[in-house]
Parts: structure tokens; C-alpha cells; sequence
């Protein structure tokens, strides 16, 4: 695969993930007690076997830039990299500004994909959920002859209108395509013959729509001549729709689990969905693991309690009356006595308080980074780093669907989502 570079988008401003996004990227997101969304396309790469990956940054990026150069490093043998790529000014720049969208970030970023050795770009999304062999979609993309290949997941009519829905002919090539069809008429203009998905292997169940993935393997020749012959600023959009009447697009099928972390719902099911017997989405899969950065903690200590259906990550301590149940405990989480929590995701702290952070704690009187005694949190978000009292209950009892309470807490999805940093002190509860 040293003739494939990837490229991993890294999102835009993430106004539906916040307030996960406000100080962060989406890619930056923590998932599942101890990796980030961007360790899913950089896992997916390099249990590919491609390890010539670019990051295109601009949004509050500095916690990924860490990351990623804390995680991701290679020998000096294999000529494997993850280099980021912020979004800047050039001379070249036609727009001297930020990355319009997503063919406008590939563009100003062009001269990175001009270098000799270099057949094949592979574009990604930083902040979707799923496990993905490319060498099965580049065999593909082979096999077709094709210029362009499109990963495609069937989907049925109700998830078709937020989705990038392509039309195909009998081979799998992409003759038409609508972005998020609203319409009965956009969507029997792009409907697929169920048929045609069980005739490749696959079981249709009714699906007549074949969405885009938002993953794309272009020819590499082909992709710079788009990016410096039209000012097109996304490919869903603009490039795909114009690009299908002159370059052979071809699909190629993914019938497995694949999420797009899009909103703070989806992201909180996605979560939660990873704590069951059945998952959809395995953490311990042998062939393909999810790669992230190595840390020097300790074993979690569990004091006493209950623990059911739940993860806990590393460094944690949980004392003894403690329930939790179907959730997920990040990093570092200290967890005091008869603290119940259900159907959450704590996301856990970034360090431990030492003897001088506890003591400016206890001077000001605000607790230290825990969750205090006798607390309850239910279907509910933490961020990190937040100083949660005794007593404190994060639990949406009014059923408000979206809303603020004074800045530490904001519900949305009716989901109540504790920011960075909060406070929340002895007592505290929700509305």
C-alpha cells in the first residue's frame, strides 16, 4: 500500500456536538473511556496497511495535534507518517481563508499529493465510528477500472433523507446522485433494486438505497486535475453530481456497522451501545484494534459496589456503595461512596490532583475533580475535569429536550451535558 496516501478530514466547527466541542475538534472527542473518534480512521488505515496519512485541522485542534503526536510515530525504515496539516495561508490560495468545505480543504492542501509514488487518495472523515478493510475497497476500485470509488452503506428510506444517496446502473457505477433527497420523488429517482444487493452477497432486508460513507478513493492524477480545474468547495454536493457524467464512479458496497458522530444523540448511543453483550462495534477484535496513545496509569481499584454492563477505563478508583450501571467510566475517574450512575458516559480527567491542586480546592471551596458521595447522574454526559460535589444530582427529571443551566450544564437531545472544567457544588441538581 505505498503507493495510497490518505487523507483524514477533520471536521468543521461540530455546532451539533457541542458543548463535547467547545473546547476541541470533533476527531479530538473522546470515545469509549480511553481513545478519540480520530483513532478510528488512523486504526482503520494502519490495519490496512496504509501508513502515509495527512490530517486536515482547523477547528480548535491543539488537544488532536497533541494527541496525534504523542500517538501516531513510526521508524525510520518504514516511511510511514501521520502528518497534520493545519489550515493556513498561502500564496497559492485563491480564498486566503478557511477550508470552505471539504473539496476546498483538499485543495489547499494539493501540492502535499504531488510527490512521486503516489497512485491512489483516499479521503476519510475524522469523526465516524466503524471498521473498514481498505484493501477490500482498493481491489474493488481495481476490479472496476474505475476512476473514483464511493463506499457505500444500504440504508432504508427513513435514514436515506440525511444521507448522500446514489443512484447506480447493473455493474455498480454511480449514474446519479442527490444529497439528503426530502422528496417521495428525489427518492425514487436514486432507488435501487433490492435485488441487485442480494445478487452481490448481501442481504437486502428491504434496504433500497445505497448512501455515501463519505469515504472516496480517487485516482491520484485525476483528483489534483478536479482540485485545480473547478473552485468546487465539497464533493457531495458539487464535485460527485458534475463528476458522474465524465469519469467512471464506481460503489463499493460496506454492509456492516458504521456510524457518523454527528450530534451529541448519536454520539451518546454510539457510546453506550459499546457497554452491551452484543455490540456492534468490537473494542477487542484481534485483526483490526483500535490504536490509541499509550498511557503509564495505574489498575482501576474497585472498593466495592456494583458494576454491570459497563466500561472502566485505567486509573480509576470506585468506592465501596457505588453503582454503575450500562456506562462508561473514562481515565482518572475517583468515584466516592453511594455514588449511582446509569446510562452516562463519565469521560474521566486529564491528570491527578496533587497535595497543592487539593489544597487551592479546599481554599476556595470547590471540590476536587471527582464525582462526590452519595451523587447521581443518569442518562447523562460528564466532560472532563469536572469537580462534582456530594450529594449532586445530573439527572433530567423535567424532560427538557434542549436547554442551559447556567453554563455548566447544557441539555441536548434531552440529554444533560456537563461541560469541561465545570463546578458543580454540594447539592447541585439539574433544573
Amino acid at each position: 500500500m505505498r503507493n495510497v496516501v490518505s487523507l483524514v478530514l477533520g471536521g468543521g466547527r461540530g455546532s451539533r456536538l457541542y458543548p463535547l466541542t467547545k473546547f476541541r475538534s470533533k476527531p479530538a472527542v473522546p470515545l469509549a473511556g480511553k481513545y478519540r473518534l480520530i483513532d478510528i480512521p488512523l486504526s482503520n488505515c494502519l490495519n490496512s496497511g496504509i501508513n502515509r496519512i495527512y490530517v486536515l485541522t482547523q477547528f480548535m485542534s491543539v488537544s488532536l495535534h497533541r494527541h496525534i503526536r504523542q500517538t501516531y510515530r513510526f521508524d525510520n525504515f518504514s516511511g510511514g507518517f501521520v502528518e497534520l496539516l493545519a489550515a493556513q495561508q498561502t500564496t497559492d490560495d485563491v480564498k486566503k481563508d478557511w477550508y470552505q468545505g471539504t473539496a476546498d480543504a483538499v485543495r489547499k492542501n494539493v501540492r502535499y499529493l504531488e510527490q512521486p509514488g503516489m497512485d491512489y487518495v483516499l479521503i476519510l472523515s475524522g469523526d465516524q465510528l466503524y471498521r473498514m478493510d481498505y484493501q477490500k475497497m482498493i481491489a474493488s476500485h481495481e476490479a472496476a477500472k474505475a476512476d473514483v470509488t464511493i463506499a457505500a452503506l444500504p440504508v432504508d428510506r427513513q435514514a436515506a433523507s440525511s444521507l448522500g444517496i446514489m443512484k447506480i446502473d447493473a455493474s455498480g457505477k454511480v449514474d446519479g446522485f442527490v444529497e439528503k433527497p426530502q422528496t417521495q420523488a428525489q427518492l425514487d429517482e436514486v432507488r435501487m433494486d433490492p435485488a441487485w444487493l442480494d445478487s452481490q452477497g448481501f442481504e437486502s432486508r428491504g434496504r433500497d438505497c445505497l448512501a455515501s460513507m463519505g469515504i472516496y478513493l480517487f485516482k491520484r492524477d485525476l483528483l489534483v486535475d478536479i482540485m485545480k480545474s473547478t473552485d468546487h468547495d465539497d464533493f457531495g454536493r458539487q464535485i460527485f453530481p458534475s463528476l458522474i457524467d465524465t469519469s467512471h464512479v464506481q460503489i463499493h458496497v460496506f454492509d456492516d456497522y458504521w456510524e457518523d458522530i454527528g450530534t451529541i444523540r448519536a454520539f451518546y448511543d454510539a457510546n453506550l451501545s459499546l457497554t452491551t453483550d452484543e455490540s456492534p462495534f468490537c473494542l477487542s477484535c484481534a485483526e483490526a484494534p483500535v490504536y490509541s496513545r499509550a498511557r503509564f496509569l495505574p489498575p482501576t481499584r474497585i472498593g466495592g459496589g456494583r458494576v454491570k454492563d459497563s466500561l472502566i477505563a485505567d486509573g480509576c478508583v470506585i468506592e465501596e456503595g457505588a453503582v454503575i450501571e450500562d456506562s462508561i467510566i473514562g481515565l482518572r475517574c475517583f468515584i466516592h461512596k453511594n455514588v449511582t450512575i446509569r446510562k452516562s458516559i463519565i469521560m474521566g480527567a486529564d491528570y491527578y490532583e496533587g497535595d497543592l491542586e487539593l489544597t487551592q480546592d479546599k481554599e476556595i471551596g470547590r471540590p476536587p475533580i471527582q464525582i462526590g458521595e452519595g451523587s447521581v447522574i443518569e442518562n447523562a454526559i460528564i466532560d472532563k475535569n469536572c469537580h462534582i460535589g456530594k450529594n449532586v444530582r445530573v439527572v433530567n427529571e423535567s424532560g427538557i429536550v434542549d436547554g442551559d443551566d447556567n453554563v455548566v450544564c447544557v441539555i441536548r437531545d434531552g440529554i444533560p451535558v456537563v461541560v469541561k472544567n465545570a463546578v458543580l457544588p454540594d447539592n447541585w441538581k439539574l433544573g
